[in-house]
């Protein structure tokens, strides 16, 4: 497989509210998963090298589906967020049952990219869903976004700071920016990575 997930021909699949649907062909799935207001959809565009692939909304909480995209013999998904204050109680419930599902039981997922801001320590919502990563016992790259947000000290502070909330080495958190591409290839090769596993 290419060295670039950028270099890979890519197109939007289609949006779908159940965990368990039949994608055609089955290929390897790798999921981004983070908070609602976390960056996603930026991530996704700039990994591609697709500015408008994933439609980046200036309202948290849009994703509430499975959004697929095939890049060459592998899908990405892009999950509901999770954490979004404003969607009501059922919906929030029904956000996490897609996702408990989808990591739980889905067949073809070869591994997810979860994301954290860096300007922030990990919420409740992202230690409570830390157990469910572990718990999935899927492969899981920790990923943080809006590096640019921080200056260089900062950024390293976060770094170890996230890290030790976590109870992960700092080798194992991978820094990136959507806004000046820092991190982003590391990331794209990782997924890629993640597939030579699989």
């Amino acid at each position: 497989m290419t060295a670039s997930l950028a270099s890979l021909p890519i197109e939007f699949v289609g949006s779908f509210p159940d965990p368990a649907v039949a994608l055609v062909p089955a290929l390897p799935e790798v999921a981004f998963i983070g908070r609602s207001n976390v960056g996603k959809s930026s991530l996704i565009n700039a990994v591609t090298g697709r500015p408008g692939l994933a439609r980046v909304s200036g309202t948290p909480g849009k994703t509430t589906m499975l959004n697929v995209y095939r890049a060459d013999r592998l899908y990405l998904v892009d999950l509901p967020g999770y954490g979004f204050a404003r969607a009501s109680k059922g919906a929030r419930a029904g956000y996490r049952r897609l996702v408990e599902r989808y990591l739980r039981d889905r067949p073809t997922l070869a591994g997810v990219v979860w994301l954290l801001d860096c300007r922030h320590d990990p919420s409740a919502d992202d230690l409570a869903f830390q157990e469910l990563l572990v718990a999935s016992g899927r492969p899981t790259l920790a990923v943080l976004t809006k590096g640019d947000k921080l200056g260089r000290q900062a950024q390293a502070a976060q770094v170890r700071r996230i890290g030790e909330v976590l109870g992960l080495p700092e080798d194992q958190l991978l820094l990136t920016s959507s806004k000046d591409r820092a991190g982003v290839d590391d990331l794209g090769a990782s997924i890629l990575g993640l597939l030579d596993d699989h």
